[in-house]
């Protein structure tokens, strides 16, 4: 019963440690209990053990689904609560491979299983999650590291390569609980070596200043979740943005939220584009637009920016989110769309690889709501883009906890490309983080803002923008794989002649 509580606890306190809360610290703790009641587990009841703390995890930290669909999908209490319930389900089965996994390939010692193959089997599964049917990556525990030394590492192996770290240093906790004295200290001059060392890398400039900064205003319209589709506003929001727009025009560029136009891009291009456009150039300004867009030729719609100035462009969303913008599987699961009750957009996914979007006389790496918080994709276009450009509506998910954690993948985003991220949502977080990863500028949440500060364009490539999440995971990966055919191997080895029974 106490491993039972212990793990359950444990998952519970871990979204602590995301944004809005921050409690860093609390990441270490809670995988240093979960990987306490793994240690002398067998693999089934490690599965439970990952379990129910993958059901503490997850059923705090994105209890925000149920928020989604209850007050903003239109879905009544019981099928929200039901489907948040089965998705929350859903994710526990990863921390629960992860025990297995872990249980079943660590053998050998404490320090074996605490430094090795308990952090390694985490991030595997960690990554699985973030990959599997379109993926989750969502409370990621390097994520919880972005105002600490760890962070130091992201950009050469992103934050599989944090989390990883973060894990080994849990493992070091507990196994300086667990030893005498002597191994005691060993395991904290051993933590201690880890969070020096990681400190070194901040040390290094990975990425270097192109040209002057940039002047730029990102617009915050705060239009409401269930006013932003009625017909009836759509003329009041675009006449507030151009609005918005035309008090900055001492801005070199403006950043619109994600469908900001309510309405197709054909419907617009020639009574509202054209005529922006124009005024635009005039002032030497390039705005972005979020902007749904039709394609006639295959009746495709898209999830769209577009560039209006100097060099028009558009750019499609690659990513689409399962249930919001397509339905996976939809013979077998369209009953889903029955309960929830949201209008379905059927979007049409844009290519994987498309020109980038040229503002303010640099290319830029455009992506649209969540698409910033997979690591991997959101390196397409390095080393050329010079900043990055995230526009997104969080207003789905009210005043919960999921528009901050958005905001901190942002985060993650900068630090491990060492680029500017400039962000601009519907009602927040809208704000400028640096090539760092630290807020240089924030809007306040649920207000309309245009949010004025200084962009600087970067050249150059940080380890992570080249090598991607492998290094990361192919290290996990690679010390699951040596822990189970060394398992094999002694399972297939005879006993010593004349010892043991």
């Amino acid at each position: 019963m106490k491993s039972v509580l212990l793990a359950l606890v444990g998952g519970a306190l871990l979204p602590l440690a995301f944004a809005p809360f921050g409690y860093a610290l609390v990441a270490l703790l809670s995988l240093a209990l979960l990987f306490r009641v793994w240690l002398n587990a067998s693999p089934p009841r490690a599965a439970m053990y990952g379990y129910l703390f993958g059901l503490g995890q997850f059923g705090v930290g994105v209890s925000w689904v149920f928020i989604s669909m209850h007050e903003f999908g239109g879905s009544d209490v019981f099928s929200a609560a039901g489907l948040t319930a089965l998705f929350v389900a859903y994710l526990a089965l990863f921390p629960a491979l992860a025990g297995w996994l872990g249980v079943t390939v660590g053998g050998g010692s404490v320090l074996v299983r605490a430094l090795l193959v308990f952090p390694a089997a985490w991030v595997v599964t960690e990554w699985l999650r973030g990959w599997l049917f379109s993926g989750f990556p969502w409370l990621q525990i390097g994520y919880s590291q972005t105002d600490t030394g760890l962070r130091s590492i992201a950009p050469v192996f992103g934050v599989f390569g944090v989390g990883w770290l973060l894990a080994v240093l849990a493992g070091l906790v507990l196994s300086a609980w667990l030893l005498d004295r002597r191994g005691r200290r060993l395991a904290l001059l051993g933590a201690a070596v880890v969070l020096v060392g990681s400190t070194q890398f901040a040390k290094v400039q990975w990425t270097q200043p192109a040209g002057d900064p940039i002047r730029v205003t990102l617009l915050q319209g705060n239009v409401p979740q269930d006013q932003k589709w009625r017909p009836e506003a759509k003329s009041a929001t675009v006449q507030m943005y151009v609005d918005m727009t035309r008090q900055h025009w001492d801005s070199r560029l403006i950043v619109w939220p994600e469908t900001a136009v309510p309405a197709f891009y054909q419907q617009v291009a020639e009574s509202f584009m054209a005529p922006l456009e124009a005024e635009a150039r005039q002032h030497g300004v390039d705005i972005l637009v979020g902007v749904p867009y039709y394609e006639a030729q295959g009746d495709r719609y898209y999830n769209a920016v577009v560039t209006l100035g100097a060099k028009p462009g558009r750019y499609f969303k690659r990513h689409l989110v399962p249930f919001g913008e397509f339905l996976p599987l939809r013979p077998v699961l369209g009953f889903v769309l029955d309960i929830l009750q949201i209008p379905l957009a059927d979007f049409t996914a844009g290519a994987p690889r498309q020109t980038l979007l040229q503002a303010a006389g640099y290319p830029l790496i455009a992506s649209i709501c969540y698409e910033d918080i997979f690591g991997q994709e959101s390196l397409a276009g390095l080393p050329e883009g010079a900043y990055l450009v995230n526009v997104t509506n969080d207003a789905w998910f009210g005043d919960s906890f999921a528009p901050y954690q958005h905001w901190q993948k942002a985060r993650m985003r900068a630090l491990e490309t060492g680029r500017y991220m400039l962000r601009a949502t519907n009602t927040g977080v809208t704000g400028i983080i640096d090539a760092s990863g630290k807020p240089v500028a924030v809007a306040p949440m649920f207000r309309r803002e245009a949010l004025t500060g200084m962009l600087q364009p970067m050249a150059g490539a940080t380890p992570y923008a080249l090598w991607g999440d492998w290094p990361a995971v192919g290290l996990c990966a690679g010390i699951i794989g040596a822990c189970f055919f060394r398992r094999r191997r002694n399972v297939l080895l005879p006993p010593p002649r004349g010892g043991g029974s």
